[in-house]
């Protein structure tokens, strides 16, 4: 019954639709039983009010009062209430006001009605209370939520009840009636005030020119007659009285928009509210514009829409009838002048709509966002060809240029572009029918391009206003005609730049322009814009601060930058020739000694160098700069990308560009260039074209001059002002820093970081690198990572390790992680203990191990930094004292042998294994093992330890205690003392199983091992195969010298291994190892090495002594060839005798080095694999395998099969030789990940996101012979095909393991433990034969790059 006089609460103190007292009247019930009123509630125990009466009937005083709270309320709601588009909607939201209102409980209504309620029925729920708990629990059942429930029940069923609401209802329908009756007094009233100010206001009444603002949005509305609107409707027809409209204006404001465009008469109302919004009286205008602004913000799309294209073709028509313009001269356009107001209100509305309307509309029919999106493009599509006036003195003023005032950088565009489901629409609109809407987009570029002046010096000045212009009466009131044309520019280039981004919008071109005779391109475009960026004027202001992000170098450098990181958009719009043409023009021409065309030469060869950096990372950009060499035509010849820019780069540094002096003084243009360079240099492929350059040796050259300078900068004085050549010199500080960084970035490969040493600088880089890593920096603006995989790189190497210990890498490595594992959280102990790891290794200190599993993985850092260190084994140890050093580590978390270290522990057991596990997978390198064993005799530690873990029964034999830390010693002595493949060993697990016998694997506390550990190995049997190998090498003996021999070995040897490669061993292989080997070194075109004299006698030899790491690498060698009974239990002597004779071999060819390397003093220090590899596979005949040994000395297989055979070797170059990295790292491993990258992409992403690195994991493997990796079969496969095929197929047969181990590598890059699983497990299913035509389609692709990078990696003599 209150609807038919329901109207708008305009107070603004009472600002709420009426519809909410009539909600609250039907609805009071819920707040009057919103709590349900039991013993023992919060507000009981609580404040309470003052006491009132129990009464019937509400009396006069009481009612004042809660219409006055209701009020009170009403205002504190009227957001929500006003928000709601019909009455349903308005009761809902007070139905459910307790649950959305978290100030519920706090409204005095609220609290007054809680009150009238205990007192009324107090007595009643104290009275049911004890009654449940007295006579009728039984009834009841146990549990408090039942007796809540049984109580309210019988509560609302009382009497009492019953008669308070009956009066709380009578009563509020009384209090509501008088508060509609009120506010209808008071709106008569204000209606009748309004009418007799109208008289009084003048036209500059509205001062702001926000079309949304006062309170438009914050007005509430009622509801309405379908009778009143047409009433309305006809009132607002152009020919009645202004008077009479804007009543009817003031009327309409009151409906909500659903009824009005519900309405019958909305064709009318529609038509003539449009021409409201395009009369020349501002006030009827902005009345229009208030009610638009209001639907938006209260209304469903279904209704915003029809509002939002009734607006746009209000303005459609104005642009179409009333043909606005600017002069072309000086003169511009005034905001201030009536109808460019209007206009500009108009498009603010608009645009304010076009986006927020993206964060809604996919919840709607698609056909509403059609329409929205379809008015758009159709007022965009507006402009005029030609200028107006006489002889085009003056130019349009079309939609855009309003629209780019308030929008410069076309977010709407953006927004609208964004989500497929808008973009699919706006895409095929623009397709269809307002392509025009594009073309004139592109040909605002073009006039801007071809209008350029030479003295262009306005145009800072008009980007540095237009970055910080606004609208307004208190801000800028008038735009010149270059500023509006600048605008539209920059819009139009914004709308292009999201364009291009997707695949439909590139399909819009080529586009045809005016005054053009061929289509525009997207090549063309991007020409165009980049040749825009070259026209950047130079720059008026000296402070960097000053650089707007609206002058055009900027936005079309921010274009390049979004197409360059989109793979399609680059390959469509960048990687193009005239693109690449256009780019590297200037560096041409100054190359040439000619002067660039460039406005500001540094500034635009910054930016050029921007663009090109960010080509030069993805891998499309990287092969086109390296490759394509129809890029850059010089002097006749084709020439890469990437060659003219380091000539360029090397130029800049060398100071060698007479026509740009002002260029080699500038560390902006040069460290632009140098950054473009590093992103080639830093992957293997961009290294291998750039090496001729030695661009390292011009980096360095630049450094060690700088720093000279640097070193002069005075200490500052506080208060001082710095002078200017102070200023100098601290700019010559971040010059270096600059070098340094990109110094630092040759460590990124293993060639890389060759070069990096031999720079000797390699120091101060990784200082520099600690500095970045300690703050958690990135390697650069185009890396998506850290510094991991450099810093696992580094630590690969004997110098590299070495830096990174002084410079305090290592020691913040091992602080944190005793910060982690000891120490914790002290602070935070007491109110959130630290919960008790599920896992061996918990997850805070995961981070510390996988990266001390990083720095321990290569023989080389544990040579460096353990190598001839002694344990401190103190008899006490400082709670307080924390390791500073991986000797620390060692000795505090994993050789514990006395109570005190036990004692120094906070978390034994955790630490314990902690460091156990640690040396799990440092032991999985049998050089480190070597190393660890012969120092600290771990094994005789572990096994002491596994005894005192023993309980003694009565029997006399002990009984292991099964616990984590025995179970980690368990397994870890099985790993280090027995060896084999995945065939050949079994290693106990490290987790219980469930059943009876959680741990059914036999613990020792002595040597040898139990034989569940130990697998049996079938004999080999002779087979049709190897009779086919025996009687080609039979019938070749008196063909050995015939030049076609090896081929036809390669092709037996193939199709054996392809056939059936399992009897492909035994005296068989070695027979044909020995036959090539003599072959190859009895060819002088296959002997890279000259023939070395050796005439040493046995005896002589014998008295030789070796050292602990070789008789253990002896040892395990001959419990090997035991175990694959290939040795006899005499053999020991025998192999002995070969290793002493190959280190006496190879000491002959060695120089004396001087160094503070660990690993360049003495002799080799890990043990001779390869050499104990061929004794088992010769069976044990020293006599034969030293034989093979000399002859293979001379061949260039030796050089990465061998590790021994090079050290310090003096076919070496001295500065190699000198540098500590061998060749297998140096050479190999590059291959590797070069190889890596291109044929497996995934698993080198995969070792990249993990911050390993497949060449550590690869010179392990290869550095042992794959001994613990393969089976002996694959092992003595590897071997052979690596002999026979060629030393490149040791590159070949890393990326078919890689390849092999995909799956598993993606899988544990997921759980972050690649390294030790990469380390600890065996390679399984995996067989040479299976991937020896893999290996093959390698060699045809690759063998030409890697055989010559071998053979160059040495001094060749003849």
């Amino acid at each position: 019954m209150w609807l038919n006089r329901l109207t708008l609460l305009n107070d603004p103190d009472s600002s709420f639709s009426s519809a909410s007292f009539d909600s609250l009247n039907t609805n009071t019930s819920h707040l009057s039983g919103c709590n349900d009123v039991l013993p023992g509630s919060p507000w009981r125990r609580g404040v309470h009010y003052t006491p009132c009466r129990v009464m019937s009937q509400f009396s006069a005083e009481d009612e004042a009062e809660l219409q006055s709270l209701l009020r009170q309320l009403l205002k504190s709601v009227k957001e929500r209430i006003s928000g709601a588009p019909s009455v349903e909607c308005a009761e809902e939201i007070l139905l459910h006001l307790e649950e959305t209102d978290k100030n519920f409980h706090n409204y005095e209504f609220v609290k007054y009605l809680r009150q009238y309620v205990e007192s009324t029925l107090g007595a009643v729920i104290e009275e049911e209370t004890d009654n449940c708990a007295k006579g009728d629990g039984h009834t009841i059942g146990s549990g408090q939520d039942t007796l809540v429930h049984a109580v309210t029940r019988r509560a609302r069923e009382s009497a009492q009840y019953k008669q308070m609401m009956q009066t709380l209802k009578q009563t509020m329908m009384v209090i509501v009636e008088s508060l509609i009756n009120k506010f209808e007094e008071d709106q008569l009233k204000k209606e009748e005030m309004h009418r007799n100010s109208q008289h009084e206001q003048s036209s500059s009444h509205y001062t702001d020119n926000c079309s949304d603002s006062d309170s438009s949005f914050n007005q509430s509305y009622a509801f309405i007659k379908q009778e009143q609107l047409q009433v309305i409707s006809e009132k607002l027809d152009p020919s009645r009285p202004r008077e009479v409209r804007w009543e009817a204006l003031q009327s309409l404001c009151c409906a909500p928009p659903s009824d009005v465009l519900s309405c019958e008469s909305w064709t009318g109302l529609r038509r003539n509210l449009s021409a409201a919004l395009a009369d020349p009286d501002p006030d009827l205008s902005d009345k229009v514009l208030r009610f638009f602004a209001k639907t938006f913000s209260s209304s469903p799309l279904n209704v915003t829409r029809e509002i939002y294209t009734s607006l746009v073709k209000s303005l459609e028509s104005d642009f179409l009838y009333h043909k606005l313009s600017f002069p072309t001269e000086s003169v511009g356009m005034d905001v201030n002048r009536p109808d460019i107001a209007r206009l500009l209100k108009q498009m603010r509305l608009m645009n304010d709509f076009q986006q927020e309307v993206t964060t809604f509309w996919i919840r709607h029919p698609e056909k509403y966002m059609e329409e929205i999106i379809e008015s758009t493009l159709a007022l965009l599509s507006l402009h005029h060809e030609h200028g107006i006036g006489p002889h085009g003195s003056e130019k349009a003023l079309e939609p855009v240029h309003f629209l780019s005032l308030l929008d410069i950088k076309a977010t709407w565009f953006k927004k609208w572009m964004h989500g497929y489901y808008s973009r699919t629409v706006v895409l095929r609109l623009l397709e269809r029918k307002y392509k025009s809407v594009i073309v004139t987009a592109v040909q605002q570029c073009i006039y801007y391009f071809e209008s350029y002046d030479p003295v262009r010096e306005e145009t800072l000045e008009i980007a540095h206003a237009m970055e910080h212009q606004q609208i307004g009466p208190a801000q800028r009131s008038f735009y010149s005609a270059k500023e509006l044309e600048y605008t539209y520019f920059v819009h139009s280039l914004c709308v292009l730049g999201r364009l291009l981004m997707y695949t439909n919008g590139r399909k819009l071109f080529p586009i045809k322009v005016r005054k053009r005779r061929d289509p525009v391109t997207l090549t063309d475009l991007v020409v165009i814009l980049i040749n825009i960026m070259y026209q950047h004027p130079n720059t008026s202001y000296s402070d960097s601060a000053h650089t707007d992000s609206l002058s055009p170098t900027s936005m079309v450098t921010e274009v390049l930058k979004t197409l360059c990181e989109r793979t399609e958009c680059a390959v469509e719009c960048i990687y193009q020739t005239p693109v690449i043409e256009t780019l590297l023009a200037p560096i041409l021409a100054l190359l040439k000694g000619k002067p660039a065309k460039l406005n500001s030469p540094e500034s635009s060869l910054t930016h050029i160098a921007d663009t090109l950096a960010r080509i030069a990372t993805t891998q499309r950009g990287l092969a086109l700069f390296l490759y394509e060499r129809k890029l850059v035509s010089a002097e006749g010849e084709g020439i890469s990308a990437g060659h003219v820019i380091v000539q360029f780069t090397q130029k800049l540094l060398a100071k060698e560009l007479p026509a740009s002096t002002e260029l080699e003084n500038s560390p902006a243009v040069k460290g632009a260039f140098i950054f473009v360079c590093r992103q080639m240099y830093n992957t293997c492929e961009g290294l291998q074209v750039l090496r001729p350059y030695s661009l390292h040796e011009c980096i360095a050259k630049a450094w060690r001059k700088t720093s000279s300078l640097s070193e002069r900068v005075p200490t500052p004085v506080p208060g001082a002002i710095p002078s200017s050549s102070s200023q100098e010199l601290q700019n010559a500080v971040a010059w270096e820093e600059v070098l340094l960084d990109n110094l630092l970035n040759f460590a990124a490969t293993p060639k890389g970081l060759l070069l990096l040493q031999q720079t000797g600088a390699i120091h101060e880089c990784v200082t520099y690198m600690f500095s970045r890593f300690t703050k958690k920096l990135q390697v650069s603006r185009c890396e998506k990572f850290g510094y991991g995989v450099m810093v696992t790189q580094v630590a690969a190497t004997a110098p590299g390790i070495v830096a990174l210990r002084s410079s305090g890498f290592i020691q913040a490595i091992v602080v944190e992680l005793w910060s982690s594992l000891e120490c914790g959280r002290e602070d935070m102990r007491v109110v959130h203990p630290r919960s008790t790891p599920m896992d061996p290794i918990d997850r805070s200190c995961l981070k510390s191990f996988l990266t001390l599993v990083n720095l321990m993985s290569s023989p080389h850092a544990v040579w460096e930094l353990l190598g001839h260190q002694t344990l401190p084994n103190k008899t006490e140890y400082n709670l307080r004292e924390i390791p500073t050093s991986i000797i620390d580590v060692m000795d505090r978390l994993v050789v514990i042998n006395s109570d005190a270290k036990i004692h120094s522990l906070f978390n034994y057991e955790q630490s314990h294994t902690f460091g156990l596990r640690l040396l799990s997978v440092m032991c999985c390198n049998l050089d480190s093992l070597l190393l660890l064993e012969s120092q600290y005799k771990l094994s005789d530690i572990l096994l002491q330890s596994q005894k005192d873990n023993a309980i003694e029964a009565s029997s006399g034999e002990g009984e292991f205690i099964i616990d984590g830390l025995s179970v980690e010693r368990n397994h870890l002595l099985v790993r280090m003392n027995a060896i084999g493949g995945p065939s050949e060993r079994r290693l106990p697990p490290r987790a219980l199983q469930k059943g009876s016998d959680p741990y059914p694997w036999p613990m020792f506390s002595s040597y040898p091992l139990p034989n569940c550990y130990i697998l049996d190995v079938p004999k080999p049997l002779r087979t049709k195969q190897d009779s086919e190998i025996s009687a080609f090498l039979a019938s070749s003996k008196e063909a050995e010298r015939d030049e076609n021999w090896m081929e036809s070995c390669r092709r037996h040897f193939c199709k054996a291994m392809t056939s059936k490669s399992t009897v492909l061993t035994g005296h068989v292989l070695a027979d044909l190892l020995e036959k090539a080997v003599l072959h190859l070194s009895s060819s002088s075109a296959n002997c890279f090495f000259p023939p070395a004299e050796y005439k040493v006698v046995d005896h002589y030899v014998k008295t030789r002594n070796l050292t602990s790491v070789e008789q253990l690498g002896i040892s395990i060698s001959l419990r090997y060839g035991l175990f694959l009974k290939l040795l006899r239990e005499d053999s020991e002597q025998d192999l002995c005798l070969l290793i002493k004779h190959s280190q006496e071999f190879l000491s002959q060819q060695r120089v004396t080095l001087q160094s503070d390397l660990c690993y360049l003093r003495g002799g080799y220090p890990g043990h001779d694999w390869f050499s104990s590899t061929i004794f088992l596979l010769m069976g044990g005949d020293v006599g034969r395998s030293l034989s093979l040994l000399l002859r293979f000395s001379r061949l260039l297989p030796s050089t990465v099969l061998w590790p021994a055979r090079l050290y310090s070797s003096m076919h070496l170059p001295v500065e190699m030789a000198q540098s500590g990295i061998p060749p297998l790292y140096s050479c190999t491993a590059h291959y590797v990940e070069m190889l890596l990258k291109a044929e497996v992409p995934l698993v080198f992403s995969a070792f990249r996101m993990s911050g390993f690195t497949p060449s550590q994991m690869c010179i392990q493997w290869l550095g042992q012979c794959f001994w613990n990796y393969l089976d002996w079969p694959e092992i003595c496969h590897y071997v052979s095909t690596c002999i026979i095929m060629g030393p490149d197929y040791q590159v070949y047969m890393c990326i078919a393991v890689l390849k092999h181990l995909q799956q598993d590598i993606l899988q544990y890059t997921q759980t972050q433990d690649l390294q030790v699983f990469l380390k600890e497990e065996p390679i399984h299913g995996f067989r040479v034969s299976d991937y020896l035509e893999y290996m093959e389609g390698l060699e045809r692709s690759y063998r030409g790059m890697v055989l010559t990078d071998m053979r160059s990696i040495l001094l060749k003599t003849t």
